[in-house]
């Protein structure tokens, strides 16, 4: 693969990711805040799960720019793990703790916790810097 062909890789990944991150923060806002909880639950989840969705676009972008093989179907969380682990480990630990703070925690039960979303969010954004042009 070219450089100019991992430049635009790089690029259309990265832009599309951020993208999602914008649209999983104005989400959160909508959420509310009191003391240190959000109010509004069903905002935490959908902001939650759009900034998880942006970590596996990424994952997906980084994961081509690696020569990593391609699966078909439906990809879950093993697959983005057992990938990770032959290439880079440390990012896999980042992988983990987005997966169980964004995914589980935020996505399916909803948290409220400002501290534990933000450190999702901050995980999120650790990943995509992977691949930023």
């Amino acid at each position: 693969m070219s450089i100019e062909e991992q430049n635009q890789i790089r690029t259309e990944y990265y832009n599309e990711a951020i993208r999602y991150m914008e649209n999983a923060s104005e989400t959160l806002k909508k959420a509310g805040k009191e003391d240190r909880f959000y109010k509004d639950k069903k905002y935490v989840k959908t902001a939650c799960g759009t900034a998880y969705n942006g970590v596996l676009l990424a994952l997906d972008g980084y994961f081509i720019l690696k020569g990593a093989p391609k699966k078909k179907g439906r990809k879950d969380i093993e697959y983005y793990q057992s990938t990770i682990t032959k290439i880079d480990k440390k990012l896999l630990n980042y992988l983990n703790e987005a997966y169980e703070i964004l995914h589980l925690a935020g996505y399916y039960d909803g948290t409220k916790s400002i501290k534990v979303v933000t450190e999702g969010f901050d995980l999120a954004y650790s990943i995509i810097e992977k691949i930023k042009p």
